[in-house]
C-alpha cells in the first residue's frame, strides 16, 4: 500500500466482486513472480500463437486467443464474424456499410455491456420481448445481413431460449453463435462447455480465475478465432494489417498471468477455498444478524454461498440502503458493497449485500463492525 499512501489514494475493502472499477482481481505471489520473469522483449506475435497453442490444449478445444479482457474478445469476436478473413474488410472496419452486419440478441439477454460488440460496426438486432423469446422468433430473425447471434450465458432468465437451441436453430442457417461468459470460469468444465456444445466463439474475462484485470481470452472456431486474431492488435502489428483493435493491446506479462492464473485455477481447491467463503459470510452473520429490523441471507447463484445479503426493516432501521453504501465508501478504508442480492438482484428497495469473494483476510471483520455501527447508529 506504500505507492497509494503516497498518492494519497485510499485502499478499497471490495465486498463488489471482480469489478473492472475496483481492479478486478488479485494477483498470486506465483503469477506475480511469472510476470516478473517475463520482463523481456519478445515477439508478440509468436508469444499470442504459442500460449493461444497452449491454452487450447489446456482447455481442450479448437483454438484460443488472449485478449486485452472479456470486451476486447467480444468486439474482435464480432467483427470476426462481419470479416472473416477478408483483409480489405478487416481494414474497414468499423465502417460496416453496405456489408452483413446484423447480430441477433434476445431482448431480455440485453446489457450495458453490448457496446462492446457493437464497436466493430456490428449492428445488434433484438429478437423477442420482455416475456422472452422463442424458436420460431429466432428462426424468423436470421436473414442475409445476419453474421450472428450473441448469448449472454449463463442465459437463467425466465421466457430466455436455450443456449442447446440457439446454437441447433443458427447453425441450421450457417450462423455462428457468440457467447458472451465473462464470469462462467467454476466449475471449471464451464471453460470449455460452451465450445463443446457447438458455440463458434466464447469470451470469458480472465480476472475471473486470477489473472490480471486487463485480460482475457477468446475460445472456439481455428478459422473465427483466427479471423479475431486478425482483426487485433496483434493482426495490426505482426501481420501488418489495418486492423480496428490496434488500441485494445495487452503487455506480454499480461498474457503470462493469463497462462499461469489458468492453470493455477483449474489446480486450485475449489473446496476449500467456498469453504473460506462460509467461514467468512459467517463471520459477518454473527456481527450483524442480531440486530433489531436486519434480516440476512446467503446468496448461492452459482450453488455455492458467496456472499450475504442483508435486508431492513424500515421502520426501525432509519438509514438508507445508499446512504449506508455512502457512508461506507466515504471512509478510509473505502468499502464497496453491493445494493441488493450478491448476484446483483434486487432483494427489495431495503437491502445491502456483501460479496465476499472478493475480500482479503480479515477484511469481514472490519466490514462487519462498519456496518454494525452504522446501523446501531440509525435505529
Amino acid at each position: 500500500m506504500e505507492i497509494y499512501d503516497a498518492l494519497g489514494v485510499r485502499k478499497v475493502l471490495n465486498a463488489d466482486g471482480n469489478r473492472t472499477l475496483l481492479g478486478g482481481s488479485k494477483i498470486s505471489s506465483a503469477v506475480k513472480k511469472l510476470m516478473d520473469e517475463a520482463d523481456e522483449y519478445v515477439d508478440m506475435g509468436e508469444l499470442s500463437n504459442i500460449l493461444g497453442e497452449r491454452i487450447a490444449e489446456i482447455l481442450s478445444v479448437p483454438a484460443v486467443l488472449v485478449t486485452s479482457g472479456c470486451s476486447a474478445a467480444l468486439a474482435t469476436a464480432a467483427a470476426a464474424c462481419i470479416t472473416k478473413d477478408n483483409i480489405e474488410l478487416i481494414e474497414r472496419i468499423p465502417d460496416t456499410n453496405g456489408l452483413p452486419n446484423e447480430i441477433l440478441i434476445q431482448r431480455n439477454l440485453r446489457t450495458r455491456y453490448d457496446r462492446n460488440i457493437s464497436i466493430s460496426g456490428a449492428k445488434l438486432i433484438e429478437i423477442g420481448d420482455e416475456s422472452g423469446c422463442t424458436p420460431d422468433q429466432l428462426e424468423r430473425s436470421i436473414g442475409e445481413r445476419t453474421v450472428a447471434v450473441h448469448y449472454l450465458a449463463p442465459g437463467n432468465k425466465e421466457g430466455i431460449l436455450p443456449i442447446e437451441e440457439v446454437v441447433r436453430i443458427s447453425h441450421r442457417k450457417d450462423i455462428p453463435v457468440i457467447v458472451d461468459a465473462a464470469g462462467e470460469v467454476y466449475p471449471t468444465s464451464l471453460l470449455s462447455k460452451y465450445v463443446n456444445m457447438g458455440c463458434d466463439l466464447v469470451a470469458y474475462g480472465a480476472k475471473y480465475f486470477g489473472a490480471v484485470n486487463s485480460s482475457g481470452i477468446l475460445t472456439g472456431r481455428k478459422d473465427l478465432v483466427f479471423a479475431a486474431r486478425q482483426n487485433s492488435f496483434i493482426g495490426f502489428e505482426s501481420d501488418g494489417i489495418s486492423s480496428f483493435g490496434r488500441p485494445m493491446k495487452i503487455d506480454r506479462q499480461e498474457m503470462i498471468s493469463v497462462y499461469v492464473a489458468l492453470n493455477e485455477w483449474l489446480s486450485t481447491n475449489h473446496e476449500k477455498r467456498i469453504d473460506s467463503y462460509r467461514i467468512r459470510a459467517d463471520s459477518i452473520a454473527n456481527e450483524i444478524g442480531k440486530l433489531r429490523g436486519v434480516n440476512y441471507s446467503y446468496s448461492q447463484e452459482k450453488g455455492y454461498i458467496e456472499g450475504l445479503s442483508m435486508e431492513f426493516d424500515p421502520t426501525i432501521v432509519k438509514i438508507s440502503p445508499e446512504q449506508i453504501s455512502d457512508q461506507l465508501k466515504s471512509g478510509n478504508p473505502s468499502i464497496w458493497i453491493r445494493m441488493g442480492g450478491p448476484d446483483n438482484k434486487q432483494v427489495n428497495e431495503y437491502s445491502i449485500a456483501v460479496r465476499v469473494s472478493t475480500l482479503s483476510e480479515g477484511d469481514e471483520i472490519l466490514i462487519a463492525q462498519k456496518i454494525k455501527q452504522i446501523l446501531l447508529e440509525n435505529l
